[in-house]
């Protein structure tokens, strides 16, 4: 029996411990915190401790970077059983992990590299995620990615990708919306069509982050999903869109580089709460 994610449909913060004293003052716009289960595989000391007090006053979310999902290779028994004892120990609200590949053999990339998408990355993907929600006893979101290349093997859309996982396994997808402008604009594509043929049904969480704009070797644009900035506009807008789409539902804020002072990730966590309530009024409405 799998347990389905449950995350409030409120706003979120991905949690930096230099945070902790600003994340239990009164009053703050949040209703959950998203933890990297790889900065939690200790036994104990200090980063349990934040976290058991964080955990009796919100929700909590875990965040694998490092299963390789998309991975030739079988998952990894032992990082498997450590995620297993993280969600037994915590019970968090919710868990997700990227479709993406980052090891190779005995070598850990600590990147998120992307994947062809064709029948046999399928298979392989489905495989994955069956034995991961099976192992954890719960429902599992998956992440669309940023990509800055494509296999000119891909055989599937990305879209189509996604919802054929979800389909199979019942696992549900993480939204980065994010991930969607930086990779359509590098692909000279339309977030937004994108989008429309994203499979919101779905989706049980969003992702909002920042992003760098650079310059490849050719001097074309590039942008870069770098979690260090304020959320672009453009994205904004777009998450709008889909929260008019489909509802509110959990949404994070994420901010992994150059980490602000509290009061400024606050600041971005009350913009996507005030989107999420104006929707919930038009809902109950």
């Amino acid at each position: 029996m799998r347990a389905n994610s449950r995350l409030p449909a409120s706003a979120g913060v991905g949690f930096k411990p230099e945070h902790f004293a600003g994340l239990l003052a009164a009053d703050q716009p949040i209703g959950f915190v998203e933890i990297h289960a790889e900065n939690y595989m200790g036994a104990g000391g200090l980063p349990h401790a934040q976290l058991h007090a964080l955990a009796e006053r919100y929700a909590l979310s875990v965040h694998g970077v490092a299963l390789s999902i998309g991975s030739t290779q079988p998952l990894d028994r032992e990082h498997l059983a450590r995620l297993k004892a993280l969600c037994e120990r915590y019970r968090p609200a919710g868990f997700s992990e990227h479709l993406a590949w980052s090891s190779h053999g005995d070598v850990y990339l600590n990147d998120l590299l992307p994947l062809p998408y064709t029948e046999e990355t399928l298979r392989r993907v489905i495989e994955h995620v069956d034995l991961l929600q099976d192992t954890l006893g719960r429902q599992m979101l998956l992440e669309n990615p940023s990509t800055y290349v494509r296999f000119a093997g891909s055989t599937i859309p990305e879209t189509e990708f996604l919802d054929a996982v979800a389909r199979r396994t019942g696992c549900g997808l993480l939204l980065d919306v994010n991930n969607v402008f930086v990779s359509a604009r590098n692909h000279g594509e339309s977030a937004e069509n994108y989008l429309d043929r994203f499979p919101l049904a779905w989706v049980r969480e969003i992702h909002l982050g920042g992003h760098d704009e650079q310059r490849d070797d050719a001097g074309a644009p590039l942008l870069i999903d770098a979690h260090g900035t304020p959320v672009a506009d453009p994205v904004w807008a777009l998450y709008a869109d889909v929260i008019a789409r489909i509802g509110a539902v959990a949404t994070l804020i994420e901010w992994d580089n150059d980490v602000p002072a509290w009061p400024v990730l606050a600041r971005e966590a009350r913009t996507a709460a005030g989107i999420l309530d104006r929707t919930k009024l038009r809902q109950a409405g």
